[in-house]
């Protein structure tokens, strides 16, 4: 892509309806623009992020052997009186009637409406245990949308459904979701600490949140500070093994962390002094085992292997895909813009021609330009005809973690610059050297 071409209608100053780091530098950066209060669209920078989210998760999710799907974003009110939860859910749903009269709403969970997919379709216990999920856009009515993409009204979000026969079997499910969410997480370049919760209108007694710390969360959290030394890393887990999940579930959840919510102050206090603390978190997923409370309500059995029907055991999981734009901003940033982690950048790097119109320069630049598309990788070419620090800031700002520098006077030398975005550092390359190198730093990412 080229950046003569492209849509990227920065900003020089920061906005006034901006309250914090991720939705200043979203704005500024070009990447969304207000539709309404909690409502954005998604322009050309801020949808490839998006994308790039997506695809991590989906590809963790179907690792995990989880099967994606999609559901409607408008839902009969229906199943909702069925469950119970209609009325109870609050006036964060948003409620309509269509032409004819029908309550309708537009989805803030799919819990009923997943059940109703799979009492209609499963009737056998040897057709589970079964886990499906999609990635939709949601909407709940929030009293003060604010934050930009951290509390919007719209968002878009990952939610997954498991079906067990078992309390047992559900609980090796809920703990699959935790080490998939753990890669996921991992795989943006985020450290996301489960911390015990509470459940709220989903419902269940066993849920943890995934919060990463940083000075804008909404909630307060109290954690030992040995969870951060914890990461996940390349290991090699086996899914379907309970016991490797079970494992991975105590190694992460065993020492102290919670939210506000569930803070046990006695508890807190046995943890050694030093390592005792206290900060703000944002939360970017969530995972839920609720039983049998919504198989109970709307009837969703299956013949167990006594032949008697028996009520399936559900936990819903959710991971706030939207969100997790402004939480990656908010936990890597510096006072000239974001500072994109390798494996959600929008571009791989950026190329700075800092002479456009001169022919060597020109050259150098289109020769990069394709070297790197022939491997896969996709660079951003500023091309535009303007002086060198402008085009130095607006790489700055959106935030590609490497950037490949092209002038007259590193050419006459035989070399270009390439330089890291996170560190500051840069290092003069042949042009081929310093392609090989950005090909190296993404070939484990």
């Amino acid at each position: 892509m080229r950046m003569s071409r492209y849509f990227l209608p920065v900003l020089k100053e920061n906005p006034s309806e901006a309250q914090i780091v991720s939705h200043r530098l979203m704005l500024r950066a070009g990447m969304i623009k207000q539709s309404s209060a909690g409502i954005y669209s998604w322009l050309p920078l801020g949808f490839k992020v998006l994308r790039k989210i997506e695809d991590i998760v989906h590809e963790e999710q179907q690792r995990a052997g989880h099967m994606p799907m999609l559901m409607p974003t408008m839902q009969s009110a229906d199943l909702w009186h069925e469950s119970g939860r209609y009325d109870a859910f609050g006036e964060e749903m948003l409620r309509m009637k269509d032409r004819h009269g029908r309550e309708m709403l537009f989805t803030p969970t799919a819990e009923e409406l997943i059940t109703d997919i799979f009492r209609a379709h499963v009737g056998s216990y040897k057709d589970l245990p079964l886990t499906m999920y999609q990635i939709q856009w949601k909407f709940r009515d929030e009293v003060r949308p604010r934050f930009g993409v951290m509390r919007g009204r719209e968002f878009y979000m990952k939610d997954g459904y498991n079906f067990d026969l078992t309390k047992e079997d559900a609980l090796h499910s809920y703990n699959r979701h935790l080490v998939s969410y753990l890669r996921t997480y991992e795989r943006m370049g985020l450290q996301a600490i489960p911390m015990r919760a509470d459940s709220g209108a989903i419902g269940g007694d066993d849920t943890h949140e995934f919060l990463v710390l940083a000075e804008t969360g909404e909630s307060e959290v109290f954690y030992d500070s040995a969870v951060t030394d914890l990461t996940f890393g390349d290991r090699d887990i086996d899914y379907s093994d309970v016991a490797q999940c079970a494992g991975v579930m105590e190694e992460f959840t065993t020492k102290y962390a919670r939210t506000d919510e569930t803070h046990d102050e006695a508890l807190f206090n046995e943890v050694p002094e030093e390592r005792r603390k206290t900060a703000r978190g944002i939360e970017v997923g969530q995972i839920f085992y609720f039983g049998t409370k919504y198989s109970e309500a709307m009837k969703a059995t299956v013949q167990g292997p006594d032949g008697k029907p028996t009520p399936v055991h559900m936990g819903s999981h959710g991971i706030g895909v939207s969100r997790l734009l402004g939480a990656i901003i908010e936990a890597s940033h510096d006072d000239k813009g974001i500072i994109w982690p390798e494996g959600v950048t929008p571009y791989h790097c950026g190329i700075v021609n800092l002479k456009q119109g001169d022919d060597e320069a020109d050259a150098a630049c289109e020769g990069l330009y394709t070297s790197l598309k022939l491997l896969g990788l996709e660079p951003l070419y500023d091309d535009r005809k303007e002086r060198a620090g402008g085009k130095f800031a607006t790489m700055d700002l959106i935030g590609l973690p490497w950037r490949i520098t092209v002038g007259p006077r590193g050419l006459k030398n035989g070399v270009v610059e390439l330089t890291s975005r996170r560190t500051g550092e840069s290092e003069e390359l042949a042009p081929e050297e310093a392609i090989k190198r950005v090909a190296e730093i993404y070939a484990g990412v």
